[in-house]
């Protein structure tokens, strides 16, 4: 299983050079925005991995 995040994503560039605890409530605040539009919307999630292939 490989770990981390995929090379040239935005959270490998953050965990480079910053430190580990802020990128995980950067990351924590990115899901939870994007969980409040889902609900506030109604939309189911759409996995944007699928979608752009």
């Amino acid at each position: 299983m490989k770990r981390g995040a995929p090379e040239g994503a935005w959270l490998e560039r953050m965990l480079r050079k910053t430190p580990r605890m802020r990128v995980a409530v950067a990351l924590a605040n990115k899901m939870a925005h994007g969980l409040w539009a889902m609900m506030t919307k109604r939309q189911d999630y759409g996995n944007p991995a699928a979608i752009a292939a």
